[in-house]
């Protein structure tokens, strides 16, 4: 059933890149465990052992707190259609903001979105296979736009005002680093 391998085989990359979605963790030393779905076009396998991944602008900041403060990071993928699978990397994590030097060849590999907020870019120690047997059959219909919208409303100005206002603290108190200026 499960396996646990020192990095991506060519076969689980290729299924990273069928997927239109995945889930990623992290937590505090002390504090709220936080558990994102994320979609788009914002994945990107880098290497056998490195991946990255665009951050948009959303309610809150909470895997920017956690990195800081321990950067350890799970990323998860599940077959919601074909062959079942759950395929989970971990490791750990750092981020990159507008601004800082290396964001500029990282957004590169991105679509331009309004609202790019972080990438995280994670060094993968474990991956981890498991069977996926009772992960239910989904149709995937599209991607959502919504936030998208939202963003390119809001204008970068109103962007920065947001993050001033509802991203720079995570639930438990904690500075997630978010500069709204910087950028």
């Amino acid at each position: 059933m499960g396996k646990i391998l020192t990095k991506l085989s060519t076969s689980l990359k290729d299924f990273i890149q069928d997927q239109q979605m995945f889930f990623v963790a992290t937590a505090p030393a002390e504090g709220k465990v936080n558990l994102s779905p994320k979609g788009m076009d914002t994945f990107r396998i880098m290497g056998d052992n490195r991946v990255i991944w665009l951050n948009l602008t959303g309610s809150g900041n909470e895997t920017a707190a956690h990195v800081l403060e321990n950067n350890r990071m799970t990323i998860m993928f599940c077959s919601f259609m074909g062959n079942p699978l759950i395929l989970r990397l971990y490791g750990t994590a750092k981020f990159y903001q507008p601004g800082d030097a290396e964001w500029d060849k990282l957004a590169a590999d991105f679509p331009a979105y309004g609202g790019q907020r972080q990438i995280f870019d994670m060094e993968i120690d474990a991956v981890q296979t498991s069977c996926g047997y009772a992960v239910p059959f989904y149709e995937y219909k599209e991607q959502r736009t919504r936030l998208e919208k939202w963003a390119d409303d809001k204008g970068e100005s109103g962007i920065h005002d947001y993050w001033e206002e509802k991203n720079k603290i995570s639930l438990d108190g904690k500075p997630t680093g978010i500069n709204p200026r910087k950028s």
